[in-house]
């Protein structure tokens, strides 16, 4: 991921300075995040938002990955609660 971010960062011809302020962080936390790929996902967030990025997290989770066929054939069928005979 701070690969990516780094990539972009450069794309857009941006120091990692100004992107931490375009990101409300310090400049020792984004420093930070791009050697060790560590950040809170709020930061994350943030640098994305800064980077015009940020619809790329709509993606994220928006497509159920199938298993099996059965899965697929499975996926309109109303899923219940499992119950307990106690």
């Amino acid at each position: 991921m701070a690969g990516r971010v780094k990539a972009r960062r450069l794309e857009l011809n941006l120091t990692q300075a100004e992107l931490a302020k375009k990101s409300g962080m310090p400049l020792a936390t984004y420093r930070k995040f791009e050697q060790s790929g560590i950040i809170a996902f709020a930061k994350l967030l943030q640098v994305a938002f800064a980077l015009d990025a940020l619809d790329d997290f709509d993606a994220l989770f928006s497509q159920r990955r199938y298993l099996s066929t059965e899965d697929v054939l499975n996926e309109g069928k109303k899923r219940e609660r499992a119950r307990h005979n106690g």
